[in-house]
């Protein structure tokens, strides 16, 4: 398989943003997989040509960070997280749950049973920094918080159907290759819908501007009152 041209003209204009071409390898990698799927050869080969390194130099890279596959994975790639604070609030049987339900293991996806179903894949992820809703998963990098066992089933079943599904603090689940495209720098138009944050995030805050609390150095004037 090879690149097409449409993707190299891009893959070029990634590598133009940047003072140094090749600081646009991260998101070059993430433009191969919302065309290729994976992190291909012909991927590896194509930014390489464009930056000026050598495949094993791009290749080291792409098998450093997990979020790059060298595998096919589902139109929609679910992560459990099943670090410590998940894995106690229910993340192992969450986690247990679809992949009985899928019968899909590690690397595998669940095909289309129907010529009107999205295909599935599931993975054990690290820490999502998103303890305060644990247990949490993400599907396709959006969150979706405070999930259980049959909830999360039910979920992936609506989006196999193709039924439109809200993240809890984002926007609506796109497709995994929709996806890599907008964390290669090409928007969608949805990065304001839906929530940025939920409540349990901004407990801090709250408490900081009841107590009239200011960091340390911040718009601090006489008698170290804040300015505002």
């Amino acid at each position: 398989m090879s690149i097409d041209e449409k993707t190299y003209g891009e893959l070029r204009e990634i590598a133009a943003r940047y003072p140094q071409a090749r600081s646009g390898l991260l998101p070059m990698l993430h433009l191969v997989q919302s065309t290729e799927g994976s992190v291909t050869p012909a991927g590896i080969d194509a930014c390489a040509e464009v930056l000026g390194l050598t495949p094993a130099e791009v290749s080291a890279v792409a098998t450093f960070y997990t979020m790059y596959k060298r595998h096919r994975v589902g139109d929609f790639h679910v992560g459990v997280c099943t670090n410590t604070l998940c894995a106690v609030m229910g993340g192992d049987a969450i986690h247990q749950r679809l992949t009985e339900h899928l019968d899909v293991g590690p690397d595998e996806i669940a095909d289309k049973r129907q010529g009107d179903q999205y295909t599935v894949s599931v993975e054990r992820v690290e820490c999502n920094a998103a303890c305060d809703y644990a247990p949490v998963v993400m599907v396709n990098w959006e969150f979706l918080d405070n999930q259980t066992p049959d909830g999360l089933v039910r979920t992936v079943e609506a989006l196999r159907a193709g039924h439109p599904v809200a993240s809890t603090r984002g926007p609506r689940i796109c497709t995994w290759k929709q996806a890599e495209r907008v964390l290669a720098g090409f928007e969608d138009g949805l990065a304001d819908e839906g929530p940025a944050a939920g409540p349990a995030s901004l407990v801090g805050l709250e408490i900081a501007r009841d107590q009239g609390w200011t960091p340390a150095g911040a718009g601090v004037g006489a008698k170290g009152d804040s300015d505002d």
